[in-house]
């Protein structure tokens, strides 16, 4: 029979109920956070499936112009007039944060997701944002989007120059040609400045499968094209 100090006594059971306790709360823990992820992801598949259908029924119901963006009348922003935004119409929609501007489409790589105006964790979380203070989608300029990297920019990855971006508003379908792909610094804000050329970024973070804050920014660059 092994000795048993006094220590060991008062300790041991203790210690099992305490480490049974600890397994228990992180089985907890690991239930809720899987939980909350099913429930962010249904909840982002859903909206997005229902706003879809009601922007299909709106331009059923407005019949848009197609066409290379001429037929668009609204003017570019101003220099300087980045809270513009949040008041500007368009597509008959007032351009407050979380509304719905139009849809963009990649098929060379599988991407169709409705665009909403700003870049918060909300907006982020349920589609892709139109960056504030860059030209809403359809104008004149560069028109500039964010999205996260492990939901609905993920296809990004698979992008290549020559790709062609369709930007759908009520107001017309928009056309973008790929030129090039880039990874900058988060600091380097310059890739958002406005143009006097009818230009498209999209941004994302990087590496795609980084586990954590990633550190970089993931750039796509296209040109607006006519509608062929």
């Amino acid at each position: 029979m092994k000795f048993r100090t006094r220590w060991q006594i008062l300790f041991l059971p203790r210690a099992r109920s305490f480490l049974g306790w600890t397994r228990h709360l992180f089985l907890v823990i690991g239930i809720l956070t899987l939980s909350y992820v099913g429930f962010a992801l249904l909840d982002a598949k859903l909206y997005q499936a229902y706003e879809t259908w009601r922007f299909q029924q709106a331009l059923k119901g407005t019949a848009p112009s197609i066409g290379s963006g001429e037929s668009l009348h609204l003017p570019p922003l101003p220099p300087g007039l980045a809270e513009a935004n949040h008041t500007r119409q368009n597509l008959g929609i007032a351009a407050g944060v979380g509304s719905p501007l139009g849809l963009i489409e990649i098929s060379a790589i599988g991407l169709e997701v409705m665009i909403l105006e700003g870049t918060d964790d909300g907006v982020l979380r349920r589609g892709v944002g139109h960056i504030p203070g860059t030209p809403l989608p359809g104008q004149q300029g560069n028109v500039s989007i964010a999205g996260h990297r492990d939901t609905f920019f993920r296809p990004l990855r698979k992008i290549r120059k020559n790709d062609e971006i369709t930007l759908t508003t009520l107001n017309g379908t928009f056309r973008y040609r790929v030129d090039f792909t880039q990874v900058i610094d988060p600091e380097n804000t310059r890739v958002l400045a406005n143009s006097d050329e009818a230009i498209l970024t999209l941004v994302t973070c990087y590496p795609f499968y980084f586990v954590g804050s990633a550190p970089k920014r993931f750039i796509v660059r296209a040109h607006r094209v006519p509608l062929g």
